[in-house]
């Protein structure tokens, strides 16, 4: 079983502030000013507001990716537990974005970084694929767990996961 993170609605106040953590994470430019300007303000999950409820919405890390599995180039792999990009792979075609059931996936346009040599890029910027990828490179894991101030986002994992399903099971029987 893969490990993803998870949110619980009736903690989240909608804060951003696991927007902000996962942006600092992954730098798009060389400083933190640079990375938190508003072009390069890219965090890999996204506060949804409906009605009264907030939550991030990011990867599940799925075990059968529905985005690994559309993906033509294999720019999705599964790597140590998770679901990850390999960027350099990735030629925009969005079919990862229209298979995740979760709307986890999305595009963002990076600038080109190189071309073979004699060759002009014809454009300054492409459309990559852009997903939580569980902050693999922290040694501390995703960066928006200990900074979320109500203590509503969670790393599920397969101990996590069983024990809330050994716990849901007891409940059921003790209710029945």
């Amino acid at each position: 079983m893969n490990r993803f993170v998870i949110a619980e609605p009736s903690k989240c106040i909608g804060c951003r502030t696991c927007e902000v953590a996962c942006a600092l994470a992954h730098p798009i430019g060389t400083g933190t000013a640079e990375a938190l300007s508003p072009a390069n303000f890219r965090p890999r999950l996204k506060v949804m507001r409906v009605q009264k409820v907030t939550v991030p919405v990011q990867c599940r890390q799925c075990e059968n990716a529905p985005c690994v599995n559309s993906c033509p180039t294999q720019a999705l792999v599964y790597q140590a537990g998770t679901v990850q990009l390999q960027e350099e792979r990735c030629i925009g075609c969005q079919t990862c974005v229209v298979a995740c059931p979760f709307g986890a996936m999305e595009m963002v346009e990076k600038p080109v970084q190189s071309t073979p040599l004699g060759v002009l890029p014809t454009r300054k910027v492409v459309s990559r694929a852009h997903k939580c990828d569980l902050c693999i490179d922290r040694e501390s894991g995703p960066a928006c767990i200990p900074v979320c101030p109500t203590k509503a986002i969670h790393l599920m994992g397969p101990a996590v996961m069983e024990d809330m399903s050994r716990t849901r099971r007891e409940r059921a029987i003790v209710e029945f």
